[in-house]
């Protein structure tokens, strides 16, 4: 790989890129110079061979002319929904050991989960996002959905809002509740522990869901952005119906969203400790890259995570079409996004997960790509963010040119 080192303004973009990968960077470098990126970070992996490492601007989402701490090789990022494809692997990994059936009812493993009817809720629903329950009628605070028990309790008690199965509707916060307490059922582990024995040790990966104390210092601080400017001074808006969707407190959309309110302050070592797995996982890029590639490769001489079943099952369709709570089309495998409209990954065939705000984490199996990208300029918006779009249509450049 040769190193680069990119002037973008005032932002400077550093890393390694593989010859064949320059428009990556190119695509890197017009994120901060044309999208008002503050500082990100992407990496990309191809046949367990890193072929992208690139970051820049600042970690503490200052713009640089205003003196803000650069983004370091090192710095990591919550990367919000991106952690329901980690939860989802665990789940996918213990039914590989032998330990989960998909098929089961939750109740077979947690059986207060049967209360309101929710008996015929398979563990299969719940990765497809259509076990009915992306609402509380009791919201939590931040500190009741920080306690495993508390949140457990209360999705449990929650009378479903569809029949189980019949439908599906983004379970934005409630799916971590819901794939924590699976996990704790079955291991008696957390799913961050569970996570960081299994995956984040022996893979030696930068990514967390429970960030240690000791690796606090390296995590940036998430700012909000403005939307970007547009092609001839225009912006674009989302349909009528999801705005509205959005902007009505009384809707699905709203309340999914509001399971936990008031919003947590995730630049808080509070938030950052906990373990959420729908919402709060914390990531380098090259951890969130090297992870999706050791799902469907050999990495570095390590041998890959999911058997040619498992990599089946994750990526079959489980659900697709209009989305109860996210109003647009979408497509879910095994609790991963499938490339479609909503999520638009590498090629059909790829799976994985956006987070709200920007980061993305993928893999595609048939080039062989495992893909991350976090960032800590947040804006509206959970799926098909500008910014980790352009830097796909520049990985997909490459690997069509061989």
């Amino acid at each position: 790989m040769n190193e680069s080192e990119r002037q973008a303004g005032d932002v400077t973009v550093e890393g390694l890129v593989a010859p064949g990968y320059e428009q990556v960077r190119d695509a890197f470098v017009g994120n901060f110079t044309r999208l008002g990126e503050r500082g990100a970070a992407v990496a990309v992996y191809r046949d367990g061979r890193k072929v992208v490492d690139l970051w820049g601007g600042t970690r503490d989402g200052d713009a640089p002319a205003a003196g803000g701490e650069p983004w370091r090789r090192g710095t990591a990022q919550i990367v919000r929904s991106a952690t329901k494809g980690i939860a989802a692997t665990v789940l996918l990994l213990l039914h590989q050991r032998g330990g989960l059936d998909l098929e089961a009812p939750v109740a077979t493993y947690w059986p207060e989960y049967k209360a309101h009817g929710k008996d015929g809720t398979r563990v299969r629903h719940v990765l497809g996002h259509r076990a009915g329950v992306p609402a509380l009628d009791a919201p939590l605070t931040p500190g009741a959905a920080r306690d495993p028990d508390r949140a457990a309790a209360a999705v449990a008690a929650q009378a479903p809002f569809w029949e189980p199965g019949t439908d599906h509707g983004y379970h934005a916060q409630t799916y971590g509740f819901l794939t924590g307490e699976l996990v704790r059922r079955l291991t008696g582990r957390t799913l961050g522990s569970w996570v960081a024995e299994n995956l984040e040790r022996p893979l030696g990966l930068d990514l967390w869901i429970g960030l240690p104390e000791d690796e606090e210092w390296r995590v940036g601080r998430i700012t909000p952005l403005a939307p970007p400017p547009a092609a001839n001074g225009l912006r674009l808006r989302p349909r009528r119906d999801i705005a509205a969707a959005y902007a009505d407190p009384d809707s699905l959309t709203s309340r999914a969203f509001a399971a936990v309110t008031p919003e947590a302050d995730e630049n808080t070592r509070a938030h950052r400790a906990a373990e959420l797995p729908a919402a709060n996982g914390i990531a380098t890029a090259r951890g969130l890259a090297r992870f999706y590639a050791a799902l469907v490769g050999d990495v570095d001489g390590g041998r890959r995570l999911f058997t040619p079943a498992t990599l089946a099952m994750a990526r079959t369709q489980e659900s697709e079409g209009p989305d109860r709570v996210l109003v647009a089309r979408t497509r879910f495998g095994a609790g991963f996004m499938l490339h479609g409209p909503a999520s638009p990954l590498l090629a059909e065939g790829s799976f994985g997960h956006p987070g709200r705000g920007g980061s993305l984490g993928f893999a595609d199996p048939e080039s062989g790509i495992g893909f991350g990208y976090v960032t800590n300029g947040l804006r509206k918006g959970v799926t098909a963010d500008p910014r980790a779009q352009a830097l796909v249509k520049a990985v997909r450049g490459a690997v069509e040119r061989g």
